[in-house]
């Protein structure tokens, strides 16, 4: 594959780069274009914060930061900044585990889900612009793909 001509870009030259590493260079590149796009649009809050509203949400109880890490793929000390400032501007709460005083549980305050669902239309906007004209067979082999990737990373 000649990385040039599909980059379009006669800035830099790839060489005989493996695809292995395009690839990871590929994903981290357009991670930061996409965070810069995305802390653009959420003005309020990051990205990150963004992401971890969606991480808690997603999950079936009210995670702990250690639940939260590991659902983010992301550190303790990383989520706990990221929480801390969610908290901050009154996105989310910390509150004591029912069962176990000494956990904290993360739950997501109605101001939060206000502000998700005056964002969601204009979000789901964005997701779909992003993946204007590509075909849903690639999109399933590219998880496919990035979800391997993930195992191969926890056997490291």
């Amino acid at each position: 594959m000649n990385y040039d001509e599909e980059m379009n870009n006669t800035e830099v030259e790839f060489g005989d780069m493996p695809p292995q590493a395009f690839m990871l260079g590929l994903l981290s590149a357009f991670d930061n274009r996409f965070q810069a796009c995305a802390d653009k649009f959420f003005q309020e809050i990051t990205w990150k914060q963004f992401f971890a509203i969606i991480c808690i949400n997603i999950c079936k109880e009210s995670p702990t930061i250690n639940e939260l890490s590991e659902v983010m793929g992301s550190s303790h000390q990383n989520v706990k900044q990221i929480l801390i400032k969610l908290e901050n501007k009154g996105f989310v709460s910390m509150i004591p585990d029912e069962n176990d005083k000494r956990k904290q549980r993360i739950v997501l305050t109605k101001e939060c889900m206000e502000y998700c669902e005056k964002n969601d239309a204009q979000s789901r906007e964005i997701i779909w612009k992003i993946f204007e004209g590509i075909e849903e067979e690639k999109l399933a082999t590219a998880i496919r793909t990035i979800m391997q990737m993930e195992r191969n990373i926890s056997n490291i």
